[in-house]
Parts: structure tokens; C-alpha cells; sequence
């Protein structure tokens, strides 16, 4: 993607965020060790995902979901970044359009993978 290519959004019509913490079979553990300190620290704040132990939507690797209201980006997304314990996490916003969601206006921490641009493209809803 050249720079002149990157589509400018409307951040106001923002109405909330995801997190999306990747694991695999040896990584696992560690996962459900983080998503029981979140909910231990953001219970009812936030709406927890199931674990997806196989890619499943735009999501290369196997996820969980943590769903949190924008008023608590600014809280929640620090913490992640000192508690994410080498997991790799995606946020992106939920504004109007899937795709760039997850592919123009993403932060990544600790790694990156390629989300599956023909799911999002598809207009299905990301999981």
C-alpha cells in the first residue's frame, strides 16, 4: 500500500473498539491466563469472546475477542500493553466499514499478521 492510497476516515463514527488476542496450541495457556485477568479487571465493562481455536473470519490465527465501549480505550488498551504477556493483540476500531477497520486504521502490538482482506471485503461482519 503506497501512502497515497490510505483512505481518510470519519473517527466520529467510532461507536467502539475490539481487541483480538491470537494464540496457538502452545501459546493457549497463556492466553486463558490473560482473559481471566481481564474479566478478574473489566468484568461486565467489557463483552468477552469464546476462544476460536481455528482462523475464523478476517483472522489468520486462532483469537479470542474482547469487546470494549470507546470511553474505555484509553484505559484498557495501556494495560493491554503491559499485560499481554507476548501475545500478539489486534485493536481496531468499529466505525463504519469492516475492511478499513481492520486494515487501514488497526494497532498492533507485539507482532503483526495479515488479516484476510476477502472476508472483510465480502461486507460480512468480522468475528
Amino acid at each position: 500500500m503506497k501512502d497515497n492510497d490510505f483512505p481518510p476516515g470519519d473517527h466520529t463514527g467510532i461507536t467502539g473498539y475490539h481487541a483480538h488476542i491470537y494464540y496457538d496450541e502452545e501459546t493457549r495457556e497463556t492466553a486463558a491466563r490473560l482473559r481471566g485477568r481481564i474479566w478478574e479487571k473489566w468484568g461486565f465493562d467489557i463483552v468477552m469472546g469464546r476462544f476460536r481455536d481455528r482462523p475464523v473470519g478476517p483472522h489468520p490465527e486462532p483469537m479470542f475477542q474482547v469487546a470494549f465501549d470507546k470511553a474505555l480505550f484509553a484505559e484498557f488498551v495501556p494495560w493491554l500493553m503491559y499485560n499481554r504477556d507476548g501475545l500478539v493483540v489486534l485493536v481496531h476500531p468499529e466505525g463504519e466499514d469492516a475492511h478499513d477497520d481492520h486494515v487501514y486504521y488497526p494497532l498492533w502490538l507485539g507482532g503483526f499478521y495479515e488479516v484476510r482482506r476477502e472476508f472483510l471485503r465480502s461486507g460480512q461482519r468480522s468475528a
